[in-house]
C-alpha cells in the first residue's frame, strides 16, 4: 500500500533550481522535493509520497500519523535504500 509518511523537515536547499529538504522520519533521513509546500519551514512537519512533500502538517498529527502507520507495520519503506539525504 503507498501511503503518505509524515517527516520532520531538518534542512532545505536547492537542487536543479528546485526547492529540496532533508526530512528525518523517526530517525532515517531522506532527501524530499518540497516544490508543493514552498511555505515549509526548517522544523515542521510535512506528509510525503513517493520523494515528494504534499502537505504541511502539526506536530501532534504528524506523530499521530506514524504511529498509526507504524501500528500497520506500513514503515518498511523507509529502510530500502534510496539517493543520500542531501546536505
Amino acid at each position: 500500500m503507498c501511503l503518505g509518511i509524515p517527516g520532520k523537515v531538518v534542512s532545505t536547499y536547492r537542487e536543479n533550481d528546485l526547492l529540496m529538504g532533508k526530512v528525518d522520519f523517526g530517525g532515517v533521513a531522506k532527501r524530499v522535493c518540497l516544490e508543493h509546500v514552498p511555505e515549509v519551514q526548517v522544523g515542521q512537519y510535512v506528509i510525503v509520497h513517493v520523494g515528494f512533500a504534499l502537505s504541511v502538517v502539526d506536530e501532534e498529527e504528524a506523530q499521530q500519523i506514524f504511529g498509526f502507520l507504524e501500528k500497520m507495520n506500513e514503515l518498511e519503506e523507509l529502510k530500502t535504500p534510496q539517493a543520500e539525504a542531501g546536505p
